[in-house]
């Protein structure tokens, strides 16, 4: 099975909170889409990750996506090395992505730095020939993604490219809002309190967004990094 895009994310539901209005957008103009969560979040003050598993689902199903994964890495302890650049260079070319999208460059959640590296770099390894990896017992050929992009979390970084998500703010928010165990809710008082877990963070889902889209004339908006510098054909086509 060929995708279009492939997102990974260090823990459930950080697609959701960066890109998912984005991954909206293209799923629904047609495009196949995959997303590879690295760890169940078990470290998580709130919730489980057998909770988590069910809420990434529900999550996956609002979306739309072709098929969801999560690697099940240590959460909190995975590192880029040999054994989890491998696992990762696996899905690529089992999977063949055009455009691989993964965490944010910098951010507060160290697994999210550590995420960012790590996909970055099997998407560079996953193109080498000579790295051998099998799939059901056959040999899976090399693939590199032609564009790596990287979403914004919780700092606000500045974008290098932003992408109007007009008219899927509404998709993206019910995703978002499928992680009840990890969010503001009126009868979440009595659960430890973590830095998402205010009404606060919740909302800031939807004004960054707004805040984005005002910035390029449109209701909605959301920001990347990029690798490489963006290329276009013609200065008119940039918006």
């Amino acid at each position: 099975m060929k995708l279009d895009i492939l997102a990974f994310g260090a823990h459930p539901d950080d697609i959701e909170l960066s890109c998912a209005g984005t991954l909206a957008k293209e799923i629904a103009n047609g495009k196949k889409v995959g997303i590879i969560d690295l760890t169940r979040g078990e470290l998580g003050s709130r919730g489980s990750a057998e909770i988590r598993d069910k809420e990434a689902a529900k999550a996956a199903e609002i979306l739309g996506v072709t098929v969801r994964e999560n690697l099940r890495f240590r959460d909190g302890f995975f590192i880029n090395d040999e054994i989890h650049q491998l696992e990762i260079i696996k899905k690529i070319r089992q999977y063949q992505p055009e455009i691989v999208l993964c965490n944010a460059v910098d951010d507060r959640h160290i697994d999210h730095g550590k995420g960012s590296k790590l996909v970055s770099d099997a998407c560079f390894l996953s193109g080498l020939i000579r790295i051998e990896t099998h799939l059901h017992e056959k040999q899976q050929s090399h693939w590199r993604p032609k564009q790596v992009y990287h979403y914004i979390q919780w700092k606000d970084l500045q974008p290098d490219i932003v992408v109007d998500i007009s008219g899927y703010m509404k998709i993206k928010e019910a995703a978002v809002l499928a992680y009840g165990s990890q969010f503001y809710q009126d009868d979440s008082n009595d659960l430890p309190k973590t830095p998402i877990s205010n009404l606060n963070f919740l909302e800031s889902v939807t004004y960054r967004a707004k805040d984005l889209g005002r910035l390029i004339g449109v209701d909605h908006a959301e920001g990347f990094n990029v690798e490489r510098y963006p290329a276009v054909d013609s200065l008119f086509d940039l918006k």
